[in-house]
């Protein structure tokens, strides 16, 4: 099993942890709200956790061009 991050943006891997006993209240999912775990987390069929997030290239982008934030995907 792993928790797999990937940036909301551009879909870019952004790290992953690898084990076979993932504790999430350690991973701060609990401090998450229902809506937010909704929108960030996905559990994968084969057992995985993906994280969407947001990589650094991203969002340098997003603090120089505030306006992209109105938009769900800013990457074409």
């Amino acid at each position: 099993m792993a928790v797999i991050y990937h940036c909301r943006h551009c879909k870019h891997e952004i790290g992953r942890i690898e084990q076979q006993v993932i504790d999430t209240e350690m991973l701060g999912f609990e401090q998450l709200s229902p809506k937010e775990k909704e929108e960030m987390i996905h559990y994968l069929d084969n057992g995985d956790i993906e994280v969407l997030t947001i990589c650094e290239n991203c969002e340098e982008t997003l603090g120089r061009y505030p306006h992209y934030h109105e938009l769900d995907f800013f990457i074409q």
